[in-house]
């Protein structure tokens, strides 16, 4: 047994309806390993009630899990944007989100991030999740940061990216550079608070001063 899996083995279980999802996207999705894993899920969830955010948005919605997950733990009346790119997943979603308790309380918008942000932002947001192309990390936070209001959370999910932010930046692939690149921005940011979660791939926590 692994410590991650004592971990999960000994904190809150994931409801019966993630427990299929995260079934179904082994089963079904070409990059399982991209849907958060339930240890994760737990901390998500936790984090979206420890904040009482009552506006939310998350970037990179893929199979759904971390969106439910976020869903799960918000207050009563609170809202969870999420925008995926990949089109071909918007009948799935919208009918898993339909068979969530919450669904009423999440909207998907499919599109490119970065372009559907700035038009659905009428108000500030008081958590943001972002998973999305590690490639743009950096662009990602530079344009929601300002969009959070001030006590607001940011999440970034996959900063230590399986470890291969070791690695010479000379010889590292596009994603890992671009997380890197991220992380020694963020590093050095003094409009935030941030701290890095090693649960999984790297969870890193952003508070805006």
């Amino acid at each position: 047994m692994t410590l991650e899996e004592y971990a999960t083995e000994h904190s809150d279980r994931q409801p019966e309806q993630l427990a299929r999802l995260y079934r179904h996207t082994y089963l079904t999705r070409l990059y399982p390993h991209m849907c958060c894993e339930p240890l994760q899920g737990r901390l998500l969830k936790m984090l979206a009630g420890m904040c009482g955010a009552r506006r939310l948005l998350e970037l990179g919605t893929f199979s759904g899990y971390s969106t439910l997950c976020l869903a799960e733990g918000m207050p009563a009346g609170a809202r969870l944007h999420t925008v995926e790119i990949d089109d071909e997943a918007e009948d799935e979603l919208r009918e898993l989100f339909d068979q969530s308790p919450r669904g009423a309380d999440i909207t998907l918008h499919i599109g490119n991030a970065l372009d559907v942000v700035p038009r659905i932002t009428a108000e500030p947001w008081d958590l943001v999740f972002i998973d999305a192309n590690k490639r743009l990390y950096t662009r990602y936070y530079e344009m929601v940061l300002p969009l959070v209001r001030p006590g607001g959370y940011i999440l970034v999910d996959n900063t230590l990216w399986g470890g291969k932010v070791l690695d010479n930046p000379e010889h590292a692939d596009a994603q890992t550079r671009g997380i890197d690149e991220f992380n020694r921005m963020l590093a050095a940011d003094r409009r935030v608070e941030k701290v890095i979660i090693p649960v999984r791939d790297g969870l890193t926590i952003i508070h805006k001063l």
